[in-house]
């Protein structure tokens, strides 16, 4: 073979290149290439890992890009037609590659204008070790050809030749079937053949096969925002710009055969080297007469006396060893591996910030496993306390970078960016890119509206792909019976989803990464490409992955909003008591903080305070930090199922089972259960005698499904390794490099089976464990604000809604939890509020700035006049000083509705007609212009009020008399300019009411509706999912009627509850049984289906709809399992669904068929069918307790989640030890969320429907 592509655009040529990067690479070999190059528009994204790929593959990776030429200087901006050519430059070498590096960071940091620019300055300054050719008709040699510039392209040919010199500089050749390209070979073989200048082909990749053709015109109408039948777009020639054979080039250019052959000769001289796994940390200078190491050690020795005191000589961790020999063992690791740096880096940077008031979190992730970082103060977890595992951190074994993440208070992580920029100099540490993708349900319905299709067909496509991070289109046509039917029925879908696929996956834009930077040992373009991000900042081009791959190091100074409410909350307490609290000084152990989590009082607390979180701490009754650690590892979508057994072993230690005795020491503290990533790690090493470094590797490959290596440590847990040391051995491997032995389960007297058993056991758990140290800095945090929350709830209040002023939905739940803590919010007050929600005797006021329309300025403006001159003395006075300064007419408006100034004015309605006139006339007599002005109105003042002052001049006149408004009104108008209701809200009067029948409210609601492909995993389960029955209520608000394609009527509305606003839907078989009911203003309680599917939000699907009023009855007792609103008849003794009272008799007669059901239902093996949409068995709910012990302990418990769910179905209480049963008042709405509350509450052996 002789031709080699020399100008490709892989995926990373955004929305332009539709080369898959392992594809194009495969497809290369195939056609048996053995080079290929890389050649994306302005940028280097996809370098790192082309030249991986290629590796892998065998290929011979050239690394080029296809740069912009700017015509003129590159800092000329000037509005021009031609801003830019284009020009292909590969690498020759380390040095080309360097030149590259600069070459296209400088485009972006100094010649940015519509694209990265360079201009022949920077060539001529950057050209050695870089070949060059002139690329395609937008080249700039092409260009001149184009617009018949013949005598100028040739001496631009010249030009680039003495740039790159002779031998470097080639006219490239393309053909697409274009007239002009005809044109410009035609030229350009003469130019070659004058200027001596020679040749090569090239046929501009953009996709890898023809048929790709249709896919990649789709992905230009995505960047243009055009659609496929728009006659005037951008388009390329159709099949043509696809990874074409050697044969198919030949038969193209046969008039220029060495065009093909000069692209090998320049693959054969491309030769570009970058060194994988070496690392590549900046020095840190250590005061003199100390290396690294040796002062590392001087830190880690004062920090073991400061941390450990006298217990520093005698403590030992669970292996026995002494915290001196841990310490040794740990530095001699880190100084083995190269990175005794790096620990002085971080050590440095959260120094600096723990002696400069900025707040850093206790640790995070399996940093917090060492002791090192522990005595260096990086982690604020005691790793011996709590039994972690360094090797979970650093594995010798298995070499890579450290990687510890730390946590900031949002608003000083710029600044600690800014530091390590100081310190290792601001060219030495940028941002980190990172890219959005086309992901399946966003890529279906973009390719729908290319191709001119209604936005509800993608729409409906879309839904019925899961919401779930990373889910790819070929498995939801696996898993969705409905898509896949569609697909395989309709053939507009099958072509959306088969141009989605090839779509699917493609990066769609570049953003910069929110907490990832990389800290260079010398000026970053040295290492790594740059470009400009959203807000101009200086970011590296390439992603955290190939970072790590470089050697480089990469910090996350991630932003945790909790951090800020603890900081300030202690600020607070110090302020209003004097007393300073040290959580470094705490034993965590305050039972009375434990108890306020089993109450399920956890807003504001961390990763505590969802609704599926407060009811697992109800159930839980965590009593140790131990507890509310396993809790926060538990509460997640895979180890959910241990739940069940975790609480039972630990309200009865008694009914734990362990498959051997070897298991009772590594799984006892929690309950039995294996809960942690780090017990795995422990049961391989104790029950098999893995090393500390392999049962690592093990815990590694579990974690990421790597289905080869789990099978073949399989048979080494159980049977050991000799054969694999012995194979070793058989290569010639020397003995000290032998894999170390592995006895195996058997050799240590465990049954082959049982170790069976074990191993299937872990393997079911490691793809989904949790880390345990990062659980315990997840505890730690959860610790912490809860016992703020407990001792000093009106400072923490006030802090937690300060984290969150800006966000309305947010603000209004909390402020409910403040109310129900007993906390008073007060209104708005022009003389006592502030920037932020503050602390009022034992109350809360809300802030100025919370208000819409009132900005910081107008804040600090108002806060001036008080500092001046006082406080506002009435009306007249705030409008007189406030007239003509920051504080206009719409900033006036927007205090006035809020109530700001209801001291001073209480008559808002007053206030609102009469203040612009008022303030116009102040600002005219400050400017001298009505002097002697007597009155502002032309109104008699009889019946007047005159305002409160002493003050004469202008604006002193009578007010009007004008009737306030009423108490509802006051409160819209402060929903309107505050987003929520503060002094009141239209609701209070029916909270009883609420609490008995609503089952979710808005909170609840925005919590489940967080897009799965953007949520972190460290949140945890939702709690309400798609399909899932709510009950909800609220004032009913923007009631829409519409009419269907069949001429029926519908309606869309929001419901505003306590906590913010709710979307609904009502089709129409339930707006019709609604009736009037659903009109605006209406009180409403509606029973519906939760909706997420539908990307322009969350709803919910009405089935049901009652007013307040019809709730508020007597005979009304909430909704039907199966719908319709339940009464139960008060004369007549009979629902309105038919059923009949029972008399005693009946009702005896029924408990003993009752008993014999509850004894059938929790017949051993017979468990609770899982209630998901189908048909549940109508006789009632059956909850089962194993002694009167346990009944007398939960039936509270039971009784509070009954009222949640209120219905038509009968609960029953079997008490299992005493052969009793209790038959509860309450009638209950059999629902999934009930039932998975109860499996928390009481684990699922022991709840039944029957």
């Amino acid at each position: 073979m002789s031709f080699v592509h020399l100008h490709t655009h892989t995926q990373y040529s955004l929305l332009d290149g539709c080369n898959r990067i392992k594809d194009y690479v495969a497809r290369v070999k195939e056609l048996g290439m053995n080079s290929a190059a890389i050649t994306d528009h302005g940028v280097m994204y996809g370098v790192i890992d082309f030249y991986d790929e290629c590796r892998k593959q065998g290929i011979k990776p050239i690394i080029g890009c296809e740069v912009y030429v700017s015509p003129g200087s590159r800092f000329d901006k000037t509005p021009r037609d031609d801003r830019y050519y284009h020009l292909i430059l590969l690498c020759e070498n380390n040095k080309g590659y360097q030149n590259l590096l600069k070459l296209v960071s400088l485009g972006f940091t100094e010649g940015f204008y519509y694209k990265p620019r360079v201009d022949k300055e920077l060539l001529e300054k950057y050209h050695e070790g870089l070949i060059a050719s002139s690329a395609c008709l937008n080249g700039e040699i092409a260009s001149l050809i184009t617009h018949g510039l013949r005598k100028e392209a040739f001496e631009a040919a010249l030009e680039y030749k003495r740039i790159f010199g002779d031998g470097y500089f080639f006219l490239e050749l393309q053909d697409h079937g274009l007239p002009e390209q005809t044109l410009v070979n035609t030229e350009l073989l003469s130019i070659s053949k004058a200027a001596n200048i020679p040749l090569i082909c090239t046929n501009d990749c953009h996709y890898t096969y023809a048929s790709d053709t249709e896919a990649h015109d789709a992905l230009l109408c995505l960047q243009t925002g055009s659609r496929l039948m728009d006659e005037d777009r951008m388009r390329y020639v159709p099949g043509q710009f696809y990874v074409r054979s050697e044969e198919e080039m030949r038969s193209l250019f046969k008039y220029a055969p060495e065009s093909l052959e000069n692209t090998q000769r320049i693959a054969d001289r491309c030769n570009v080297t970058i060194e994988f796994g070496v690392t590549r940390l900046p020095d840190y200078k250590v005061p003199e007469g100390f290396d690294n190491e040796s002062y590392l050690r001087l830190l880690c020795e004062e920090g073991l006396k400061k941390r450990y005191g006298d217990k520093a000589e005698t403590l030992k961790d669970s292996s026995g060893r002494s915290l001196r020999e841990k310490l040794d063992y740990e530095l001699g690791v880190i100084r083995d591996m190269g990175f005794s740096s790096y620990f002085l880096i971080v050590w440095d940077f959260i120094n600096y910030a723990k002696t400069h008031d900025v707040s850093v979190g206790p640790g995070r992730g399996s940093a917090a496993g060492s002791i090192v970082s522990y005595c260096l103060g990086i982690t604020e977890i005691d790793p011996i306390k709590y039994d972690l595992v360094f090797e979970r951190f650093l594995n010798p074994d298995r070499i890579s970078m450290p990687d510890i993440d730390v946590d900031f208070a949002p608003d000083k992580r710029q600044e600690m960016f800014e530091y390590v920029s100081r310190k290792y100099g601001e060219r030495n540490v940028v941002q980190i890119v990172t890219f959005g993708t086309l992901a399946a349900r966003g890529v279906v319905r973009d390719v729908a509206r290319v191709m001119d299709l209604p936005y509800s067909f993608g729409s409906n496509i879309s839904n019925m792909i899961p919401r779930e991070l990373g889910v790819t289109l070929d498995e939801s046509l696996a898993s969705v019976k409905e898509l896949k039917n569609e697909y395989e029925t309709d053939p507009d879908v099958r072509k959306v989803i088969d141009m989605a696929k090839k779509l699917e996956g493609l990066p769609r834009h570049s953003s910069t990464h929110a907490a990832a930077v990389v800290i260079c040992a010398d000026e970053a373009d040295n290492f790594v490409p740059l470009s400009l991000g959203t807000e101009d900042n200086i970011q590296s081009q390439y992603t955290k992955e190939p970072l790590e791959k470089l050697g480089l190091l990469k910090m996350d100074f991630l932003g945790l909003r909790n951090l800020k409410v603890i900081e300030d909350t202690l600020k607070a307490v110090k302020e209003r008591t004097g007393e300073v609290i040290d959580f470094s000084k705490m034993d965590f152990d305050d039972r009375k903080v434990f108890e306020s989590l089993w109450e399920g009082n956890t807003d504001g607390v961390f990763q505590l305070e969802s609704r599926g979180m407060r009811m697992f701490m109800r159930a839980l009754k965590p009593e140790s930090l131990d507890d509310v650690i396993a809790g926060i590892a538990l509460f997640r979508p895979g180890p959910m199922n241990s739940i069940d057994d975790y609480i039972r072993g630990k309200e009865d230690k008694s009914s734990i089972r362990y498959l051997c005795p070897e298991l009772e020491p590594i799984l006892s503290s929690t309950n039995g259960c294996i809960v942690y990533q780090e017990q795995v790690m422990q049961i391989v090493r104790s029950l098999a005698g893995y090393s500390m470094g392999r049962s690592d590797i093990v815990r590694a490959a579990m974690s990421k499904k790597k289905a080869s290596l789990m099978e073949y440590e399989r048979d080494i847990f159980i049977n050991g390794n000799a054969r694999e040391i012995e194979e070793a051995r058989a290569k010639g491997t020397p003995e000290d490099k032998l894999p170390k032995p592995v006895p195996g389960c058997i050799a240590n007297g465990i049954k082959k089976e049982i170790a069976e058993k074990i191993y299937a056991a872990l393997m079911e758990f490691a793809s989904y464990g949790f880390n345990k140290a990062h659980a315990v800095c997840y505890a730690y945090l959860a610790y912490e604000t809860a016992y703020l929350k407990y001792h000093y709830p009106l400072e923490f209040m006030a802090s937690l809604m300060n984290s969150e002023i800006g966000n309305p939905g947010k603000l209004s739940g909390y402020i409910s939890a403040a109310r129900g803590l007993g906390i008073k919010i007060l209104p708005p007050d022009i003389n006592k509020s502030g920037v932020f929600f503050l602390p009022e005797g034992e109350c809360i006021r809300y802030p100025l700035s919370a208000i819409k329309g009132i900005g910081y300025p107008v804040v600090e403006a108002i806060e001036g006049f008080r500092d001046r001159d006082g406080d506002f003395k009435n009306y007249m006075d705030f409008l007189k000083r406030v007239s003509g300064s920051q504080v206009g007419t719409r900033a006036v408006d927007a205090l006035i509705r809020s109530g700001a100034l209801s001291e001073i004015a209480p008559n808002r309605k007053q206030c609102l007609e009469t203040f612009e006139r008022i303030m116009e006339s102040f600002i005219d007599s400050k400017r001298g212009q009505i002097e002697g002005q007597m009155s502002l109105f032309d109104l008699p003042s009889a019946g007047g009020s005159e305002p409160d002052s002493a003050e004469e001049g202008p604006g002193m006149g009578n007010l009007p008399d004008i009737p306030d408004y009423d108490s509802e009104t006051k409160l819209a108008l402060e929903k309107e300019v505050l987003g929520i209701y503060v002094s009141g809200h239209p609701l209070d009067d029916w909270l009883p009411l609420i609490k008995r029948y609503a089952t979710a409210d808005s909170s609840d609601l925005a919590a489940s509706s967080d897009d799965e492909e953007e949520a972190s995993s460290d949140e945890g389960d939702k709690n309400i999912k798609n399909g899932d029955y709510v009950t909800v209520c609220g004032i009913a608000r923007n009631v829409t009627q519409r009419t269907t394609k069949n001429g029926d009527l519908m309606a869309t509305f929001k419901l505003e509850d306590l906590t913010g606003e709710i979307d609904l839907v009502a089709f129409p078989k339930t707006y019709e049984k609604a009736g009037n009911a659903i009109a605006e203003d209406e009180k409403l309680f509606v029973r519906g289906r939760y909706d997420d599917t539908d990307d322009r939000g969350a709803k919910v699907i009405a089935m049901d709809v009652v007013t307040f009023e019809d709730a508020s009855s007597p005979g009304f007792r909430g909704f039907g399992r199966r719908g319709g609103a339940v009464y139960v008849r008060q004369t007549a003794g009979q629902t309105q669904s038919g059923s009949s009272a029972q008399s005693p008799m009946d009702s005896e007669k029924a408990a003993m068929d009752s008993r014999k059901v509850a004894e059938k239902a929790f017949k051993k093996g017979d468990s609770a069918p899982k209630a998901t949409g189908g048909s549940i068995p109508s006789h009632g709910l059956f909850v089962r307790f194993a002694d009167r012990k346990s009944y007398e302990g939960g039936l509270a418990l039971l009784e509070e989640a009954l009222k949640t769910y209120p219905g038509e179905d009968r609960c029953v209480v079997f008490t299992q030890a005493e052969k009793q049963l209790k038959v509860l008042n309450e009638c209950v709405n059999i629902s999934e969320d009930l039932l998975n509350s109860l499996y928390v509450m009481f684990g699922r052996d022991n709840i039944a429907v029957k």
